[in-house]
C-alpha cells in the first residue's frame, strides 16, 4: 500500500466510475451498461470478472478467460463522456468459496475471485492527462459508504452502511430512503466519504424471497430481507491481485513514491528517521505536514507511513526533504540538520520547500519589470565564479539553475556555505524599493534560519549586495558609437561619432568616401576597437546607426569584415548591440516629442504592441497609438509594405522602440517570437543574441530582426540631411 497519494482529490468521486457497455449495443448512442468499473492508474481498469462475461454475452460466472477480446467502456469527466475500447489484462474468474469451479448461479449466495483488469487501448487512451484515480483504503464494519450506478447519473447514488466484513466479502445495508443498489451497479467503487477513499467493488446484491412457482416477489413482509448487498472488500482485491501478478496495479504513477528505490540517500534517510522519530505518531504528523506541504494528499485511515516509504518520498519529491526541514527546525533542530546533511547524498532534493518556492515567485512578481530585466546582470555580478547560465533564460530558469548551486563561492570560517540563490536574490533585492526588498529580505532570513546557517553569514552577503547597488548608482551612461549611413549607389557613405557619456563626439570628416558594406564593417569595427581600449568596461559598446526613412531596412548588422589578417568574421550586428535611428521622422512631426519623451520615461512599465493584422490601415494604426500613449514598443509583423509605412508611422508618433523582421514576407517570425520575451531595456543584447544564432544556426533561426531604438536622454549629433531643416537634439 501507499501512503503519499499524489494530487488533490477532485471534486466529484463519480469521475472515477467507467461504464463497461454491452458489446451488442455498444455501437448505440444509448447503449446498454452490463455493470461498472473504477479507474486505476496507468489507463488501467478494475471491475468484476461477471461484469465483463456479461458485457460480451457469456453467462455471468463463465470461467474461462475470454481471450483477446476489446470491451467497450465510457470514461467521465468535468467536461463530458468519452468512449474507448480496452483489453483484457488479468482475468480471475468467479470460484466458489471452497476453490473449485464453477460458481453455481442458483446455489452459491457467495464466491471468491470475480475481479478481471482491462487496460484503455494506448491509440485511444487520453495522452495529454490522464484521468484522476482515487486512493484506495482497507474495508471496515461501520463506515459510511456511496455506490453509484453505471451510467454515473447524479441521482444513482445508493448510500449503505458496512455490516460486517472479513478476509473475503463485506455486507452492506441501504438506508430506507434514496436509491437501492441493484443491476448494472456491480464491479463499481464502493466509496468511504468520512476516509476520501475506496474499500471496495459491489459484486452483489440479495434480492428478497421470489414465488418458487412464478419467480414473481411475494408479497412483502417485515421479515424479509431489504437492501443488503456485498462486496469485495480492498483486502481482498489486493491479494487475490497480488497473486495473479498484477503488480503494476500497486506501483501507480499518481501514487507518489517509486523512482527513488536505487537513490543512494534512500536507506540512510529511512534509518535517520527511524532514530530522530522514533514514535509511529509523530511520524504520521511530519509526514502529513510534509505531503501537505507538498500538494500531496495522503491515507486518512489513522495510519503512517513506514520509514523507507517516508525516506523514498524524500528522495523522489524534489521539495519533500526541504519541506520536512521546515517542520523539524521549529522542534528538532538537530534532526534537521542532519536530514539537510543525508540529503546532499541524494541529487533529488531542491533547495528550497514548496511554501519558500511559492513565496519567492510571488515576491519576485511583484518586483519592477526593469529590475527584473537585469535579473542576469545581477546573476552574473553576485556569482562571479559560477559556471555561465543559459542565454535567454527566462527568470524562472535562472531560479531553478541557481537552486542548484550548493554555495556561492565565498569561504565561511564556521565551514557553512550560502546557497547561491540566496546570495543572488541580496543583490536583486538592493535594486528593489523598499517594500519589495524588505520582503525579500524576509525571505532570504527565513530560508537561512531553516538551513540553519549563522546569522552573519547573510549579513555580509546582504551587505555586499548593498556595496554593488551603490557602485551601479553611479555608472556612467553606456557606451555608443554612432554612425550615420546614407547610401551612396551600390555603397554607403558613413560619418563616425563616439559618445561615452558626455555627448556624439565626432572620429571622421570624411563624408565621401563610398564603402562597400564589408570595408563599413571594417571601418566600424576599428573604430570600436579604439573604444573598447580607451574605455574598458563589463559591456561591449552599442552601434546606433543613423538613418533617413529609405535606409531603415540597410543591412547593417549583416555587415561583415574580411579583414585576411584576422582569423576572426567579424560580423557586426553578431557581435555589437546595433540599432537604427531616424531622427528625420521625428523630427518632421515636432507636436510628437513630447510624447516621445514621455513614453521613454516610461520605457520599464509601458505597453507592449504587436501589430499582425493586414486588414488594418495607417488610420486605424494612428488612433491606436494616439489612444495607448502609454505604448513603449511596437513589434511590427506584416508583409513588407504594409510592414515599412507602419514601422515609419510608429517613428513618427515618438513611439521609442519599434522591432521588426525585414526578412519575413509575411505575419509569421522566427525573430519576432523568439525576442518577445526579452524585456524592453535588454533588447538591443538580445537581439544582437539573435543575430548571432543566425551566424552559426542559420536554418534554425531565419529571421532578420531590426531594432530602432530611439533614445530620449541622449542626444544625437546634427546630420546632413538631404532636405535641411532647423535642426533640435531631441
Amino acid at each position: 500500500m501507499y501512503w503519499f497519494l499524489a494530487g488533490a482529490q477532485p471534486a466529484d468521486p463519480r469521475h472515477w466510475v467507467v461504464s463497461v457497455l454491452r458489446t451488442e449495443a455498444a455501437r448505440e448512442p444509448g447503449g446498454r451498461t452490463a455493470g461498472a468499473g473504477v479507474l486505476l492508474p496507468g489507463g488501467q481498469l478494475l471491475t468484476c470478472a461477471h461484469v465483463v462475461n456479461d458485457a460480451l454475452g457469456r453467462p455471468f460466472f463463465e470461467y474461462r478467460p475470454p481471450g483477446g477480446v476489446r470491451v467497450p467502456v465510457v470514461l467521465y469527466g468535468p467536461s463530458g463522456p468519452a468512449r474507448y475500447e480496452a483489453e483484457l489484462a488479468y482475468w480471475i474468474p468467479p470460484r466458489r468459496v471452497d476453490g473449485t469451479l464453477p460458481v453455481r448461479a442458483r446455489s452459491d449466495r457467495e464466491w471468491l475471485g470475480d475481479l478481471a483488469v482491462l487496460v484503455l487501448d494506448r491509440c485511444e487512451a487520453p495522452q495529454d492527462r490522464p484521468p484522476p484515480t482515487p486512493a484506495w483504503a482497507p474495508m471496515a464494519v461501520g463506515q459510511r459508504l456511496r455506490a453509484w450506478h453505471s451510467s454515473t447519473l447524479g441521482s444513482s447514488f445508493a448510500d449503505v452502511r458496512v455490516k460486517t466484513v472479513d478476509s473475503v466479502l463485506g455486507y452492506v445495508d441501504g438506508e430506507a430512503t434514496g436509491m437501492a443498489i441493484g443491476p448494472a451497479y456491480s464491479g463499481g467503487p464502493l466509496w468511504c466519504v468520512a476516509e476520501e477513499a475506496a474499500v471496495g467493488l459491489v459484486a452483489a446484491h440479495v434480492m428478497p424471497p421470489a414465488d418458487p412457482a412464478t419467480g414473481a416477489p411475494l408479497p412483502h413482509s417485515s421479515q424479509h430481507i431489504a437492501r443488503r448487498s456485498w462486496g469485495i472488500p480492498w483486502q481482498r482485491i489486493e491479494s487475490e491481485l497480488l497473486a495473479a501478478g498484477a503488480y503494476e496495479v500497486f506501483a501507480p504513477a499518481d501514487a507518489g513514491p517509486g523512482p527513488g528505490r536505487e537513490d543512494p540517500a534512500l536507506l540512510p534517510l529511512a534509518e535517520f528517521l527511524e532514530a530522530a522519530v522514533p514514535a509511529a505518531t509523530l511520524l504520521a504528523d511530519h509526514a502529513r505536514a510534509t505531503a501537505e506541504n507538498c500538494g500531496y494528499t495522503y491515507r486518512k485511515d489513522g495510519s503512517s507511513p513506514d520509514y523507507e516509504e517516508f525516506a523514498e518520498f524524500l528522495v523522489t519529491e524534489p521539495r519533500a526533504l526541504a519541506a520536512l526541514t521546515d517542520v523539524l527546525r521549529r522542534t528538532e533542530p538537530r534532526a534537521a540538520d542532519g536530514l539537510l546533511a543525508l540529503g546532499r547524498l541524494s541529487p533529488v532534493p531542491a533547495l528550497l520547500s514548496p511554501r519558500e518556492h511559492r513565496t519567492l515567485t510571488r515576491n519576485l512578481d511583484a518586483a519592477p519589470p526593469e529590475v527584473l530585466g537585469r535579473l542576469s546582470q545581477v546573476v552574473r555580478a553576485a556569482l562571479p565564479l559560477a559556471a555561465a547560465l543559459p542565454a535567454g533564460a527566462t527568470p524562472g530558469e535562472l531560479l531553478a539553475r541557481l537552486e542548484l548551486l550548493p554555495g556561492d563561492s565565498r569561504s565561511d570560517t564556521e565551514g557553512t556555505r550560502v546557497p547561491g540563490l540566496l546570495r543572488v536574490v541580496e543583490y536583486l533585492a538592493a535594486l528593489c524599493p523598499p517594500t519589495v526588498a524588505h520582503r525579500l529580505h524576509n525571505w532570504s532570513n527565513g530560508v537561512a534560519r531553516r538551513l540553519g546557517l549563522p546569522a552573519g553569514a547573510l549579513s555580509e552577503r546582504r551587505a555586499d549586495a548593498a556595496a554593488w547597488a551603490a557602485a551601479q548608482g553611479t555608472r556612467i551612461a553606456p557606451l555608443r558609437i554612432l554612425v550615420q549611413v546614407a547610401a551612396a549607389g551600390p555603397g554607403y557613405r558613413l560619418r563616425l561619432w563616439c559618445d561615452e557619456g558626455a555627448g556624439p563626439r565626432q572620429v571622421s570628416t570624411d563624408g565621401d568616401t563610398v564603402y562597400t558594406g564589408s570595408e563599413a564593417a571594417r571601418e566600424l569595427m576599428r573604430t570600436l576597437d579604439d573604444l573598447c581600449r580607451a574605455a574598458p568596461g563589463e559591456r561591449r559598446p552599442m552601434v546606433e546607426a543613423l538613418v533617413d526613412r529609405a535606409g531603415l531596412n540597410i543591412p547593417i548588422d549583416e555587415w561583415e569584415s574580411t579583414d585576411p589578417e584576422t582569423l576572426l568574421p567579424g560580423v557586426l550586428g553578431a557581435e555589437y548591440p546595433l540599432v537604427v535611428n531616424c531622427p528625420e521622422l521625428l523630427r518632421r512631426n515636432e507636436r510628437f516629442l513630447p510624447d516621445w519623451r514621455r513614453r521613454w520615461r516610461q520605457l520599464d512599465t509601458g505597453t507592449s504592441l504587436r501589430f499582425s493584422d493586414s486588414t488594418v490601415g495607417l488610420r486605424e494604426i494612428y488612433g491606436t497609438l494616439m489612444d495607448r500613449l502609454d505604448a513603449v514598443r511596437v513589434a511590427v509583423a506584416l508583409p513588407p509594405g504594409l510592414r515599412d509605412e507602419i514601422v515609419q508611422v510608429c517613428l513618427a508618433v515618438g513611439v521609442p522602440v519599434v522591432l521588426w523582421d525585414r526578412g519575413a514576407q509575411a505575419r509569421d517570425s522566427d525573430a519576432l517570437d523568439h525576442i518577445s520575451g526579452v524585456t524592453t531595456r535588454e533588447l538591443p543584447e538580445g537581439v544582437r543574441s539573435y543575430r548571432a544564432r543566425t551566424v552559426y544556426r542559420p536554418g534554425d533561426h531565419p529571421g532578420r530582426p531590426v531594432l530602432a531604438w530611439a533614445d530620449a536622454d541622449r542626444v544625437v549629433p546634427r546630420l546632413h540631411l538631404a532636405e535641411p531643416h532647423p535642426q533640435e537634439s531631441a
